[in-house]
Order: C-alpha cells, then sequence, then structure tokens
C-alpha cells in the first residue's frame, strides 16, 4: 500500500473523534428539562414575601415545599416559626363557602395577613374572608369593599372615588350618598382616567379604551389629587389579528403609544378635590407630557403633596411642592445634566415636613448617593452617603433618630459591585453600619416597627438563605427557610461561574457569569453564546441564585454551548460615566462583549472564537442583530426576537431618554434597518404578530431592508404572541435551539422536536 493510502486511512480511522457528538433528541429532552418552567418545579423553600401586622413584629407567608403551597406565622420578637393555621382544617372550610373542591395544599387565598394573635384575613373567591384559628371559624368581611379598577379606597376607609364615562365620582362609606365632582371629562380628556400601558383594543368589533382610576389621595382622606388626561389626537399604533379570529377575516388591533420625536402626545394637567365640599382647584403647573410622569407623593403628617416632574429629553428634573387648599406649586429642587441625561430609575424622595427637610438620590457627584436638603429653602444640608458606589435605594427612615436604611453595592471593593446590601446611617452622614454581611445579593422587607427585617440573600452560587435580623444591628436572629435544591444536583446542575476582567480601556471592571453543560468536557472547544441585554436601563447578569437557574440559557447550555452574560459600559448600577458610555449611541454595548469574550478565551482554553453566536430579546433583539452587523468577523450567528431595530419606531420615553431629544442623526447611525446592507453571517429574526411593546413593524421593516439588499436571513412570525409570549413561545425557543446547532455546531437538529 502507497504511503499516501495509509495516511488517508489513518485520517479516516480519526474523523469520529475529531468530529464533535451529533445532536440527538435525547440532548433535546435534556434540554427540555433544564427549561425554567421545568427547573423551578425543582426548587423549595425558597423565598419569603413577609406579610406583616400592622405596627407589629409578626408576619405571615407561604412558600413552595415538597408537601406543596404551605403558610407559616413567625413572631420576630419570640423568634418562633409556626404553622400559619391548620391547612387541612382550612381546605374543609372553604370547599363548603367556595362549593368547590379544595386541596390543603392548593389552597386558593391571596393577600393573606394576620391581624391578631388567632387571626388572619385574606382573599379567596372574589370576596375577604376572616379566619380564627382557635375556633376554627371562617367569615366574610363584609366591611372590606372588592374594588374595580375604576375605584380608589382612601386611606381611612370612609371614601371611594371612582370614574365614569371621563368624570370623576366620590362615594361616602358611612352615609351611602355619591357625589358627583366632575361634569365637563369626556373618555378622551377625562379626570383620572389612565389607560394601562399594555391595554389593546378590538378595532374591528368596536371595542373602546378601558380605563382604570388614577387618584392620589392625601393621607388624611380630606384631599384628592387627580391627573386629567386629554389623549385626544394622539397616536395610535396597529396590530392584525389573525388567530382565533371570528370567520377568516383578520382584526384590526389598536393601542395607543407615541413614538420618540412625537409632537402630538396625551398631556395632563392636575386637579384638587376637597372630599367634603367637592371644591375643585387646578394645580398651577402647565400641562406636560404624561409619560414624563404623573405620580404625586404624600405623606404621613404632612400637609402639602409634591411632584417630580421630568422634561422633553430627560436633562432636568425638578421638584414641586404642592398646596393643597389653593393648588398653588413651589419649586423646591432642579437637577440638570446637559450633555447626558438624569436617571429616572434613581427618583427617590422622603419628605419630613415636622423637621423641614427631605431626601433625594442623585448621581451628581458621579455616584447614585443620597442628601439631606432644607425644604424650605431647597438648598443642601448635607451629603448623606459618599464614596464610589452605587446607592439602589431608601428602605426607610426614622425621623425621631435621623436614622435611614439604604440599599448599596460595590462599598467593599473586593466583591461584586451589583450585589445589593443594607446599611444603616444617620442623616448626618454619620454612623454607617454594613447589616447584612453574607457575601450574596441581598433583598430586605422591614418591619412597620422598624424593629427586625426579612432578609432573603442568594447569589448565583449560593442557593436563597431567609432569615429575620434585628434593623437596629443587623444581628441574625432567627433562620426561617432555606433553599432546598436536592433535585437540582441529582439532575447534575452546577452553578455558574462568575468572572470578572478588564475593558478594552484595560481599567473598568467588566462582571459576567459563564454556564456549561451539564456534560462539560474542559478538553473540547466549545462554541460560545452571547446571552446578551445591554441595557441601558438594567443589567443582564443574573445576581441572585434564582435568576442564575430560572432563565433559557441552561437549557441551551445543554446542547453542547457555553453561554456567557457580560454587562458591559454604558448599562445600569455603576458609575454616571459607566452609564453615560451608551448615551446617544444605543449601539456601543457590544464592544465590550466582543472583547471580554476574547479575553476569557485567552484563560479558558475550552471556548471556541471562531464560533461565536449571539441572541437576545426586545433591546437584546436589537443588540444580536446588531452583532452581526458591527461584528461580522466575530459573531457568525444571531437569533434577535422583539428588536427595536430603530429606535425612531420605538414608544418615546426609552429611547429620548437614552438616544436624546430632538430625534436628529444619531438615531440613524444606531438604526440596524438603515445599516441592514452590512449583513453578514446567519440571522434568524422573530416578533410576535400582537406585540404592543415593540411594535412587529421593527422587525418586518428590517427583513423589508435586508431583502432590498438580496441579503440571506430566516424570519419568524408568531402568531396571536404579545412581548413577553413571543421569547417563552415553546415553538420559538426549538427553533432557537435548532438555529443555533445547525449554524452554529454545524450539526442538523432532530426534526420537528415539540416541546411539551
Amino acid at each position: 500500500m502507497k504511503r499516501v493510502e495509509l495516511d488517508f486511512l489513518f485520517i479516516l480511522l480519526f474523523i469520529p473523534v475529531l468530529l464533535p457528538a451529533q445532536v440527538t433528541t435525547d440532548d433535546y429532552m435534556r434540554a427540555e428539562k433544564f427549561l425554567q418552567a421545568n427547573l423551578g418545579k425543582h426548587i423549595y423553600n425558597s423565598w419569603v414575601e413577609p406579610s406583616w401586622q400592622k405596627d407589629g413584629c409578626t408576619f405571615v407567608y407561604s412558600v413552595n415545599t415538597r408537601k406543596g403551597k404551605e403558610f407559616f406565622r413567625v413572631d420576630a420578637q419570640a423568634r418562633t416559626k409556626v404553622p400559619a393555621f391548620d391547612q387541612e382544617k382550612l381546605a374543609l372550610l372553604l370547599a363548603d363557602s367556595l362549593k368547590r373542591d379544595v386541596k390543603p395544599y392548593e389552597l386558593p387565598i391571596s393577600k393573606c395577613e394576620p391581624t391578631g394573635e388567632n387571626e388572619v384575613v385574606f382573599w379567596a373567591g372574589e370576596r375577604q374572608w376572616v379566619y380564627r384559628t382557635d375556633t376554627n371559624l371562617l367569615l366574610p368581611k363584609s366591611n372590606e369593599p372588592q374594588l374595580s379598577p375604576t375605584e380608589s379606597l382612601s386611606p381611612d376607609g370612609q371614601w371611594i372615588g371612582y370614574i365614569n364615562d371621563g368624570n370623576l365620582f366620590l362615594k361616602n362609606r358611612r352615609l351611602k350618598t355619591e357625589t358627583q365632582l366632575t361634569s365637563d371629562g369626556t373618555p378622551e380628556n377625562g379626570y383620572g382616567c389612565s389607560l394601562d400601558w399594555y391595554f389593546t383594543r378590538n378595532d374591528s368589533k368596536g371595542e373602546q379604551n378601558e380605563y382604570s382610576i388614577e387618584v392620589y389621595w392625601s393621607m388624611d382622606s380630606k384631599k384628592l389629587i387627580v391627573p386629567r388626561y386629554d389623549r385626544r389626537n394622539v397616536r395610535r399604533l396597529q396590530l392584525m389579528k389573525y388567530d382565533d379570529v371570528e370567520g377568516f377575516q383578520s382584526e384590526l388591533i389598536s393601542y395607543e403609544r407615541a413614538l420618540a420625536g412625537d409632537t402630538v402626545l396625551t398631556m395632563t394637567d392636575f386637579y384638587i378635590f376637597d372630599v367634603e365640599s367637592s371644591k375643585m382647584v387646578k394645580v398651577d403647573l402647565p400641562s406636560n407630557p404624561a409619560f414624563l410622569g404623573t405620580y404625586i407623593y404624600t405623606f404621613e403628617g404632612c400637609p402639602k403633596a409634591y411632584h417630580v416632574r421630568y422634561y422633553r429629553g430627560y436633562k432636568t428634573r425638578e421638584l414641586f411642592e404642592i398646596d393643597l387648599e389653593t393648588g398653588r406649586v413651589r419649586s423646591v429642587l432642579a437637577e440638570s445634566y446637559p450633555k447626558t441625561f438624569v436617571d429616572i430609575y434613581t427618583e427617590t424622595l422622603e419628605v419630613m415636613y415636622d423637621r423641614n427637610e427631605f431626601i433625594w438620590r442623585s448621581e451628581m457627584d458621579g455616584w447614585s448617593h443620597l442628601y439631606r436638603y432644607n425644604l424650605s429653602t431647597g438648598q443642601p444640608v448635607n451629603q448623606i452617603t459618599r464614596g464610589s458606589f452605587y446607592v439602589y435605594g431608601l428602605e426607610d427612615t426614622d425621623s425621631k433618630t435621623g436614622t435611614l436604611w439604604f440599599t448599596a453595592g460595590g462599598m467593599d471593593s473586593s466583591r461584586n459591585p451589583y450585589q445589593k446590601y443594607l446599611y444603616s446611617i444617620n442623616k448626618n452622614g454619620k454612623n454607617l453600619k454594613l447589616l447584612t454581611p453574607e457575601e450574596a445579593n441581598h433583598d430586605i422587607r422591614v418591619s412597620p416597627d422598624k424593629k427586625y427585617f426579612v432578609d432573603n440573600f442568594s447569589s448565583p452560587t449560593r442557593p436563597n438563605t431567609t432569615v429575620v435580623r434585628r434593623l437596629a444591628d443587623g444581628k441574625q436572629l432567627m433562620e426561617i427557610e432555606k433553599s432546598d435544591i436536592t433535585d437540582l444536583i441529582n439532575m447534575g446542575w452546577k452553578p455558574a461561574e462568575q468572572f470578572s476582567l478588564a475593558a478594552d480601556d484595560a481599567k473598568t471592571p467588566l462582571y459576567g457569569l459563564i454556564i456549561k453543560p451539564t456534560n462539560f468536557d474542559s478538553t473540547k472547544k466549545y462554541p460560545v453564546i452571547d446571552a446578551t441585554y445591554t441595557g441601558p436601563h438594567t443589567i443582564s447578569t443574573p445576581q441572585t441564585f434564582s435568576s442564575s437557574v430560572l432563565n433559557m440559557n441552561l437549557s441551551l447550555a445543554e446542547l453542547g454551548f457555553v453561554v456567557v452574560y457580560i454587562d458591559g459600559r454604558g448599562s445600569a448600577y455603576r458609575s454616571k460615566a459607566f452609564h453615560d458610555v451608551s448615551y446617544a449611541r444605543l449601539g456601543f454595548g457590544l464592544v465590550d462583549h466582543v472583547y471580554a469574550i476574547k479575553k476569557l478565551a485567552q484563560k479558558c482554553a475550552y471556548l471556541d472564537t471562531n464560533r461565536v453566536g449571539i441572541y437576545g430579546h426586545s433591546a437584546g433583539g436589537y443588540d444580536a442583530t446588531r452583532g452581526l452587523l458591527l461584528f461580522p468577523e466575530f459573531y457568525k450567528v444571531a437569533v434577535s426576537s422583539a428588536g427595536d431595530h430603530d429606535h425612531r419606531m420605538e414608544k418615546e420615553w426609552w429611547p429620548e431618554l437614552y438616544q436624546g431629544f430632538p430625534v436628529d442623526t444619531q438615531y440613524q447611525n444606531q438604526s440596524n434597518i438603515t445599516n441592514a446592507g452590512k449583513l453578514k453571517g446567519h440571522l434568524l429574526l422573530a416578533t410576535g404578530d400582537l406585540d404592543n411593546n415593540v411594535n412587529p413593524s421593527a422587525t418586518i421593516k428590517l427583513a423589508e431592508e435586508l431583502t432590498k439588499a438580496n441579503k440571506d436571513f430566516e424570519l419568524l412570525i408568531l402568531p396571536n404572541e404579545d412581548h413577553g409570549g413571543c421569547f417563552w413561545n415553546k415553538y420559538f425557543i426549538r427553533k432557537r435551539w435548532d438555529f443555533f446547532v445547525k449554524h452554529l455546531l454545524g450539526q442538523e437538529p432532530p426534526r420537528e422536536y415539540k416541546i411539551q
């Protein structure tokens, strides 16, 4: 035999070793087991949401255990945890009252609250019930009305405000009288007539808008502050409904939505009503676009109301004090960022009227921090928190002692800056204390008496633990739950790996996660998938145990990929300078992703940077397509769903906040649609045909431009799916898997695998 023939035979013999194993139906079945809906069934005792007894230290909570849904009662002072009630007995009573079968560990109750040592109240069967646990007595609570979306109950429980046909009415529950407060309203120019952001109407069937009430009560229940919405002539976007229609005709669905740069907008004015006299006064503020905010703050013991107003372009926000007798306003404070934007997610206001002070959160020194101001003058008294860390929010205050409790991340430079910790500090900026020392993300619920708090803490590598702590010093008093993840471990699950590295400026630290398949082999090379969402209003990397497990990426990894999360410059919760990187250039976000994956591959030999894919939804869908347009030499495959591919087609507030106002050439530069001709690689576009968050027209318009440029791509329209439904659609999950298996792994996926 000639030498060349021997060499050829040698190569043939070793081909099975060199090629990756074929993806099979068994692989898809294993991936399906790791979908969020399936994994969630295998985590027990994982989270506590306490329902505190008013002004007390007792709370009730429910948690999913191996029995089912169990209810417990905790006395923080006595440090005791007992069953909240006998669930077998309550199930029998509910079955009799509701005339239906009720299983003890599937109780159909919600909003369960302790109201006494042996009493709880809860909602079941569209009414509120009182259950005496000592005597096993269940009675309907007749004095608590089941409010409709058009009704609002006053803090003292005596009044109900409601809207009808654009006008405002008031019920006196004690006297059983009704008063019409306005008569000049119409549905499209109505008092307190708020329209849910996700509301759609079927124009083909003649449906009308369904309004819910938006009013703000003074804490003494004497005044009612009401926004009046003028939505006449505002833009409506359209959708076509093809599924579940009558006959064979499509139906026209529409919803109210202005776009970036629009000049005809829903506008608001504010009015104040005296509930005793029915007197109305107009608040002395000019009309403002509704999307810039309508919230009114009221505080206990405070005779004024407060409104934080944003202006078009989000470069300024202003705090106004409202006189509830006259409607006159006083500008207390204005904060501006002329070159970028004021972050709406840092809005924090706590007025201590008796102290003539208020607490305000600002990024004026380059980080999100708390400040104390004089209420009369609007002048700063002192900066409360200071340093290179991010204050997430104000959890509570004690005006008598001057103590504040706040959550922050990044104070300890050796830890992940995105993890939240609880701190206390005096309003003068002294006596800072860390109250939650464990290296994890801490979710806090403070008791009404401000003596205790419930702390759920976890990280991607640390299952959730729930403890009760003393608020004064953070001392742990009792552990009440610890996640049971035995089933996950038995499935072969392993925690994601956390990493940090410098950005391409060689100094800014970036953070992320690596998810590997359960059958990971360190001697092999794996294609990489970038699970992207560059914000900029949030981050994508999970910081809690549940969010690191209950997502789309564990199942994707099971098919033979390594999935990475990265939060690059331009995303949230770091310094103002870090956040501002993406301002007016929303397409910047992937620069750090490309750099980070290349740097990771230098340390992780199993990462194959010649086979990198990317996928994302919504703003992440924009990112995924952007990856193929800007970095075709790096990203080879993209799955892009519900992408906002041109921000001129987006809901007005989001692009005007982050891309700028007025709409200028930068919008065109950042558009995937105008850059469609640059496409290289394999692209799957998807959208739900009833998406009223990111209208399908953005995806369709991109498809049109790709067609004009003669580009190869795939387009999937998911019938009868909205924004979230598109992402979680089982058919689309499978198509996403198929696309990456075929184009990134280079294998043929199992034909028509059906996710159950």
